[in-house]
């Protein structure tokens, strides 16, 4: 699940990357606070809807997202805005979406693909507040999986305590 990853241990890559509605420029927040980052496959798709719209619910009615409001949710994907903006205005998502669709970002994160290479990797990192990555998940088959991966580093910042 993402235990051997290169970058764990190590600082998260800063990059700006293509937001939505319009493309405007989003730089990840690294370092600032912490940070889930999570690359999907395609906006709209089955799983990739219920991962996006598990975040979503977790913000919302998850006691442990709830007690972190500094926690910052941004999923990638490579489609363009324009399908991002969509697919966030259906799902009604209310942290940011950003386009990687020249794949830097999964280059840079070091996101490989799923499936015999089928389909991009669904991976998610959790970024502390120092900018370093303390963990990874890349569970390709349980969508519900990233939401309880942020879940559980959410809980080793309360349990660590100021």
């Amino acid at each position: 699940m993402g235990k051997d990853h290169p970058l764990i241990g190590r600082p998260a890559p800063r990059l700006t990357l293509p937001g939505i509605p319009k493309g405007e420029p989003f730089v990840l927040p690294v370092g600032e606070k912490p940070l889930a980052i999570f690359f999907f496959p395609q906006s709209g798709s089955m799983g990739c809807t219920i991962e996006a719209c598990s975040f979503r619910d977790a913000i919302k009615d998850n006691p442990v997202f709830t007690r972190q409001p500094d926690l910052t949710i941004v999923g990638v994907s490579a489609d363009p805005t324009i399908k991002q903006q969509a697919f966030a205005d259906k799902e009604n998502l209310p942290y940011p979406i950003v386009s990687d669709m020249n794949g830097e970002a999964r280059k840079a994160f070091k996101v490989g693909r799923a499936f015999f290479g089928a389909v991009p990797e669904r991976a998610t990192f959790f970024v502390d507040r120092e900018g370093i990555v303390k963990g990874v998940c890349t569970d390709n088959l349980n969508p519900y999986a990233h939401t309880k991966f942020v879940e559980k580093h959410l809980k080793e910042i309360v349990d660590a305590g100021p």
